[in-house]
């Protein structure tokens, strides 16, 4: 038996662009060797409790039949809830031991504050030895959930491979080329200088999206994006001070929209091609195709991000709980096999749910040499499988969302009141290493 819950609560946040809008459909997928039926040890049914969230609750509704049909007598019962209400419940649940999913899907923002201390089952110990498996996924998907002392808690199925989005018939109106957006990131605000003298459209949605990127790039191996191995707080570096500049120059030069992500002033923007570009994942091609702008297929393009820069934006892990049941656990590790290393299911989700793989066996298939109609028949999962090869792993701490709204407040000051750079910045140091060890 199969069940299928919708759990809808007021107060979902909205989550920027790592956020997957609900697509429908997904390919069945095929066996995988080494996955056994079981039951209990009464020989009664067992049932497998599994919490998701949109779009990836599709892909596991899809498996189900092959899944079941390794494991006769099993029942599966699938907990889907919106996005935000989903991380929540998952954050209470593994809090206080009470509810617990068999296994839950996480989205890589959230892994860290999910991977520290808070109740993830170790997936390097028996019956799992999920290390042994760590060189047929994006060394950086997997890196992301190991911790420092080499526990692995979770298993990506899919990655935001980072991009950049350009409308070809606005930059061909201020007669600026892809190069001039990818050479630098001042060239990148430099040409949007041009392209919003030439035709009145913005650069990018809001100042806040250069700086997402940029303070991805050059972070040093051990280290994460707002802290060092030891939690030391990297706020007051060069590296956040360059991406709060660069923020200021496009706000000083009203390049940005100022719109936020999933907001009807962000759709309409790409409708009415007042938005010249867009750093995301690769996912937002869909997105723009499907509900967004598909007005405007045919106009859009994909580049790699300026200055050689390798970044991810979104992604998603299953992981399983600590505290559930023992006698599932072994389940919920077939279940996650089925899902992270069967190639057919893998792809089958690419194809119909835009999920970019994090299986490295899945990268040689011809789809991704295919044309995206929507880009001009560009094939672009070329581009962005070469991105995912070369994106570095960035380590996860139990404060980076608290880390990540106090940077957004200090540049929202820098932005909006004249805050200084380096005040804003030192402000911010301050208060995140007094939270780096709560």
């Amino acid at each position: 038996m199969e069940t299928v819950e919708n759990a809808q609560f007021e107060g979902g946040e909205a989550m920027g662009l790592t956020r997957r809008a609900c697509l429908a459909g997904v390919a069945g997928a095929l066996a995988l060797p080494g996955i056994t039926a079981r039951a209990g040890s009464d020989g009664a049914s067992q049932k497998l409790v599994i919490a998701a969230y949109p779009a990836v609750d599709k892909a596991i509704k899809a498996a189900l039949p092959l899944f079941k049909a390794q494991h006769p007598g099993v029942e599966v019962q699938v907990i889907s809830r919106e996005f935000a209400d989903h991380h929540t419940a998952m954050t209470t649940a593994l809090t206080t031991a009470s509810n617990l999913p068999s296994l839950m899907t996480l989205e890589v923002d959230y892994l860290g504050r999910f991977a520290r201390g808070i109740g993830l089952e170790d997936l390097t110990q028996a019956p799992y030895l999920a290390r042994q498996y760590r060189d047929r996924f994006v060394t950086y998907a997997f890196d992301q959930a190991t911790d420092k002392n080499g526990a692995v808690l979770a298993i990506p199925t899919d990655i935001g491979t980072g991009t950049l989005l350009y409308r070809t018939d606005l930059l061909a109106k201020a007669g600026v080329h892809e190069s001039d957006l990818t050479g630098s990131w001042e060239g990148y605000v430099n040409a949007g200088v041009r392209i919003k003298a030439a035709t009145g459209a913005y650069l990018l949605p809001n100042a806040r999206d250069i700086k997402d990127i940029v303070v991805r790039t050059g972070i040093q191996p051990g280290e994460g994006i707002f802290f060092d191995k030891d939690s030391k707080a990297l706020i007051h570096t060069r590296r956040f001070q360059r991406a709060f500049e660069l923020s200021l120059k496009v706000r000083q030069h009203k390049l940005d929209a100022q719109v936020r992500p999933w907001s009807s002033d962000w759709a309409e923007g790409f409708r009415r091609g007042a938005i010249a570009s867009q750093m995301a994942g690769a996912w937002m091609a869909a997105h723009l195709n499907n509900w967004l702008a598909p007005n405007t297929r045919g106009l859009w393009r994909a580049a790699q991000l300026p200055e050689g820069a390798y970044a991810a934006s979104g992604g998603t892990f299953y992981a399983i709980p600590r505290r559930s049941a023992p006698e599932l656990k072994p389940l919920a590790w077939d279940f996650i096999r089925l899902m992270t290393l069967s190639r057919e299911q893998q792809l089958g989700a690419f194809k119909t749910l835009d999920a970019f793989p994090a299986l490295l066996e899945t990268y040689e298939d011809p789809f991704f040499e295919q044309p995206i109609e929507f880009l001009a028949g560009q094939p672009a999962r070329l581009l962005w499988r070469d991105a995912a090869r070369r994106i570095r792993a960035v380590q996860v701490h139990k404060q980076d969302h608290f880390a990540s709204e106090v940077v957004n407040t200090e540049l929202d000051k820098v932005l909006d009141q004249g805050k200084p750079i380096d005040q804003a910045l030192a402000d911010a140091q301050r208060l995140i290493q007094a939270r780096a060890f709560r």
